[in-house]
């Protein structure tokens, strides 16, 4: 048995080692590149410049990708976007993708998931609301890399972060919360309600979000509630090396969380990999770059403060405080039937295999104090879960119903 808190020094260990392997792959594709005779290739080297490749990716990163929206069709132009933060903490970033136009659009706040992927994973959701809208987003950041001068990150301060933001945005936004953090999104706007806080959103709208695991409960419901919090405190939280900025600091790595997402599809992943072979030794440019794409951002993970992730595990998937009206922020219980002035509406996708249907529409009962005329749910067919938030399904289907909301609220 591993000694207590060694996980993440294993792990590093067995990175640290792998490294010379990903050098010589680095230098063996360059090789190949520079040998290369066009389709007069043999075979056999196009075959060691794709194995090459597919350990020269192979691996995982802690640095937060780009998001990379330089530009956006507003209209019938392109329109420059520049990121600014508009609100700086130690444990995340208010991000503010800014165009110069001249018209005022809907202030939207979208908060990202704090589940092992830096927000960067919602590049897509922000490329398509920033064509109708003024989008601020959740930037997280990698608590290996936060000190421990900086203090603690549990689910209260998820809760906080989420008011202040929202304040940081001004009367009259909206919030656009995916997965993970609708749970605290809700309780968030149900204390700003408690308070009459001039902040509190026109609308918000709940995505594919755990709000009551107990219906429909998936695999990954089934696993939170498999052991006791203490497992998980035992098992899965590791200390940060002291080569890094917040070493000492306890955690869930993101490595933990990448490799528990991919057991669940080990086969998809697998073939994904032979199929990324193949599309090298064969030169498909194309497959092979959306390939790589995706694996680039999904393999750059984050670790998260172990206080935050434990509470979320026991709170929000073992004791589902939410719905059975026991969750609390900084020992006030939070009331969703407090909610009146701020519209709803909550989606779901057809396939969701991690939040699975029915979880999320429940927040339409939880808040009783908001008119039936303000409430929406969308079901969106044929889609799992990233496919409500990113690609053609939502920008086709779920966007337009979630930007008619905002705009008849705006």
């Amino acid at each position: 048995m591993k000694p207590p808190g060694m996980i993440y020094q294993m792990y590093q260990a067995q990175a640290d080692m792998l490294q010379p392997m990903r050098a010589l792959a680095r230098a063996g594709a360059a090789f190949a590149r520079m040998t290369d005779l066009g389709s007069q290739t043999p075979a056999f080297m196009r075959q060691f410049a794709a194995g090459c490749g597919i350990l020269e990716d192979a691996g995982m990163t802690h640095a937060r990708p780009d998001y990379g929206i330089d530009t956006v069709r507003v209209g019938d132009a392109d329109v420059a976007v520049t990121e600014e933060i508009a609100l700086d903490t130690p444990f995340a970033s208010l991000l503010h993708f800014r165009k110069d136009i001249p018209e005022q659009q809907p202030r939207v706040l979208l908060v990202a998931p704090m589940s092992g992927h830096f927000a960067t994973l919602l590049r897509g959701t922000v490329r398509t609301l920033l064509r109708d809208h003024d989008v601020y987003i959740t930037d997280w950041k990698n608590a290996r890399d936060v000190p421990l001068t900086a203090g603690t990150f549990d689910l209260d301060s998820f809760v906080e972060h989420l008011i202040l933001f929202m304040e940081t945005v001004g009367p009259g936004g909206h919030l656009v919360a995916v997965c993970q953090p609708t749970v605290a999104a809700l309780a968030a706007v149900a204390i700003m309600a408690e308070d009459n806080n001039r902040c509190q959103p026109r609308s918000m709208t709940l995505m594919a979000g755990p709000l009551d695991t107990r219906i429909n409960p998936t695999k990954v419901n089934e696993l939170a509630k498999s052991k006791p919090i203490e497992w998980f405190a035992e098992n899965l939280i590791g200390t940060v090396p002291w080569r890094y900025k917040g070493g000492g600091r306890r955690v869930y790595p993101g490595f933990m969380q990448l490799t528990a997402f991919m057991s669940m599809n080990m086969d998809r992943h697998i073939n994904a990999h032979v199929n990324q072979f193949h599309a090298l030794a064969q030169r498909d440019r194309v497959k092979a770059t959306a390939h790589r794409t995706f694996y680039q951002e999904y393999g750059a993970v984050m670790d998260l403060a172990s206080e935050f992730f434990l509470e979320t595990v026991q709170h929000i998937f073992q004791e589902h405080d939410l719905p059975l009206g026991n969750l609390t922020w900084r020992g006030r219980k939070v009331r969703p039937e407090l909610i009146r002035r701020t519209a709803l509406m909550t989606v779901e996708g057809e396939r969701d295999d991690i939040c699975a249907v029915g979880q999320t529409v429940v927040a339409l009962d939880m808040c009783s104090g908001i008119r039936i005329s303000m409430k929406r749910h969308h079901l969106q067919t044929g889609v799992g879960h990233y496919g409500v938030f990113s690609g053609r399904r939502w920008e086709q289907e779920v966007y337009p119903r979630v930007r008619a909301m905002i705009q008849a609220l705006s």
